[in-house]
């Protein structure tokens, strides 16, 4: 190729980023959802990976981080989600969610995003509905569905 030449323009690959997904189980099964920071939509908890800590563990800091919870992580994700994140100067970039279950045992009084956001349970079609990104409310709906036999076996996190 020379130097003047171009190679063909390609899309870039979207960063990845890794959620939990807060469940409880009441007579039906419960996920909860938390508000996000900037615009205050229902979300995931979610974040960008972290150094020396597998995807599963790195989402159960995002869940303790964002919405205070605590419990029972699987190590394997249940699919994966696209968005576009939008940063502060206004540029965009795709990213791509891989989404761990988290059977939460409890809730802290406090946690570092509390007075940032707002947490609150809903039934899967409600949470499903909440939602803005089509392919996240598709994982909700299917969670509902999906038995324990189906996942890996939860794993307890140990949080700092």
């Amino acid at each position: 190729m020379k130097d003047k030449e171009k190679a063909p323009h390609r899309a870039a690959e979207p960063r990845t980023q890794y959620a939990a997904l807060p469940f409880r189980l009441t007579p039906q099964r419960e996920v909860m959802l938390v508000s996000s920071r900037e615009t205050k939509r229902w979300v995931i908890p979610k974040g960008w990976p972290m150094k020396g800590r597998k995807p599963h563990a790195a989402a159960a800091q995002e869940a303790l981080e964002e919405a205070g919870v605590v419990g029972k992580i699987e190590k394997v994700s249940l699919g994966s989600y696209h968005y576009i994140k939008l940063l502060r100067n206004g540029a965009g970039i795709l990213c791509r969610v891989d989404v761990f279950p988290l059977e939460v045992e409890r809730q802290r009084k406090n946690w570092p995003e509390r007075e940032e956001r707002i947490t609150r349970w809903f039934p899967i079609d409600e949470a499903a509905d909440a939602v803005r990104e089509p392919e996240l409310a598709k994982l909700i709906r299917a969670f509902i569905d999906q038995p324990k036999s189906e996942r890996d076996e939860l794993v307890p996190v140990n949080l700092t």
